[in-house]
Order: structure tokens, then sequence, then C-alpha cells
């Protein structure tokens, strides 16, 4: 099972040298996935949770692209309505290609409406508008002299309309944040869903909150990667025994103040890479 990590491309203590050693930890630490978020209109709603500044995925990736050498590179998620389809499918093909194919495009609907009407986009259609745009960014993908897609699409939202749409496009769902108990229950659906609509079933490629604490977490409410190491490990295991292909760990916790201290990200990130490693050697 592939390890990945969120990280963050805002908020106050984010610049490009930061972002620049958040890559350098993450590939030397040995992970195998980097992935940054996506706004493009910092708007009152997108800015009390996610504050400027904040890099632009694409650009940022394609920069991260030549400042690592084997790390993979993805989205989590790009807001697919926010961009022209055509356009969307020329930067990943693109990046992918550049990258020597590292790019992982994990995609979603989007959520904040004021961003919405600064770019022009009907909120009310978000989902019917990810569905067109997907159909033709993979419809583009198929002309491989111009576009020279085969970028893996992960596709995030827990939903019935999000579930379809990772069975329609995506090759692995991309759940966020969620309990042990929902991803045991609602995982299997997608399985059936993808034998029902007669086509392969996309991996579960979950991105989980990391978040070391001294004493064990406990209550159903408990979200997977909180808790003492010991858990986040079990939990790990536990993933990997449901059919994870990779899991994506989450540092950042929701208080933008948290990228002014990445050291402590980092702290944690290395413990679990320790703990894996040590388990490997037994």
């Amino acid at each position: 099972m592939r390890l990945g990590v969120n990280v963050p491309n805002f908020g106050p203590g984010t610049d490009p040298g930061v972002i620049r050693h958040w890559a350098q930890t993450v590939e030397g630490l040995g992970f195998d996935l980097l992935m940054v978020s996506d706004h493009v209109a910092i708007t009152p709603d997108v800015a009390a949770k996610y504050p400027a500044p904040f890099y632009e995925p694409f650009t940022t990736l394609s920069w991260l692209a030549g400042v690592t050498t084997r790390v993979a590179l993805g989205t989590t998620v790009l807001i697919v309505p926010y961009r022209h389809p055509l356009l969307v499918a020329r930067m990943a093909a693109n990046l992918n290609d550049l990258s020597g194919g590292r790019l992982v495009l994990g995609v979603g609907i989007g959520w904040a409406r004021q961003e919405f009407e600064a770019l022009g986009v009907a909120h009310d259609q978000r989902g019917r508008l990810t569905d067109e745009h997907l159909a033709a960014i993979t419809a583009a993908w198929a002309d491989e002299r111009d576009y020279r897609g085969g970028v893996p699409i992960w596709v995030g939202g827990e939903s019935p309309a999000a579930l379809l749409r990772t069975v329609r496009f995506g090759q692995a769902w991309h759940p966020l944040w969620n309990t042990l108990p929902y991803l045991r229950e609602t995982y299997p659906r997608v399985v059936a869903l993808a034998a029902e609509q007669g086509v392969a079933a996309p991996a579960l490629a979950p991105r989980i909150q990391l978040r070391v604490t001294p004493e064990p977490v406990t209550g159903t409410d408990r979200l997977a990667g909180v808790g003492t190491i010991e858990q986040i490990m079990d939990d790990l295991e536990e993933l990997r025994v449901l059919g994870a292909e990779t899991v994506v760990l989450d540092p950042f916790h929701g208080d933008p103040e948290q990228t002014l201290h990445p050291e402590a990200s980092w702290e944690m990130l290395a413990a679990v890479i320790a703990r894996r490693s040590g388990k490997e050697r037994r």
C-alpha cells in the first residue's frame, strides 16, 4: 500500500521556500505521493478555512516536478467546474508527460458558493458540470497523439451521485476524513455499484487525518488517523486489508496557524515512516 501526504499550499506560513521544503521532506522520508489543494478565487468563504496566499495547484505541481525526482504529484482535489475541461485535459496531460508520468488527478465538485459566483459558475449545477467536464477530459485524452493522457482520476465525494461519478470516471474513490466503520460500510457499495454498471471496481484511496495524540482516542466518531501512533498504524493496516491501494495522510487539521509551524507535521510524518519501517524489518 502506498502512502501519500497532503501538503498545505496555502496559509500565512506558506511561501515557495516552505513548499519546497515540504516536497523535499515528503520525498526524503520515502512517501510515494505528494498532493495539494485547489482554489482559484479566495473569497471570504474560502479565506475562512484556507487563507491567502493560495498557490494554484497546476503551477505549484509543475514547479515541484522540477525539484523532486521520484514522488508522485497530485490534486486533492481539483474543483472541476472552475476551468474549461479542455484546459484541464491539456494541463494535466502535459504535466504528467513532463514529470515522467507522476500525476494523479484527484477531482471534486467544490463547495464555496461565493467562489463559484466570483468565477461565474453556477453553484447549483456543479455536479452536472463536473460530470460533463470529466466526460470531455477523458474523451480528449483518447487522442494520444495530442493530449497523451493516461492520468489516473481519483473522485472525491460521498453522496450517491459522487459514488456513481467514481464508478463512471474514476480509477479510485478518494473520500476525505472518515471513520473506519464508514469506509468499511461504503467502499463495498462502490464495488457493488461498479459491478452493476459492468465496469472494473475503482480502487480505494482515502485521505485521512494525521493527528498523533499522547493518549488513545476512543469513541465511534474517531476519525481514521487520529490517536496514538499505535492506533494510526492499526488504522493503516485495516485500510490495507480493506483494499486501499493508497492512503493520503493529512496533517492539516483546519487551523491556518498550523502553516506557520510545519515542523510539527514533519515530525508526525517521520513517526509513521519509522513505525512502518520497523514493522517491515520484523
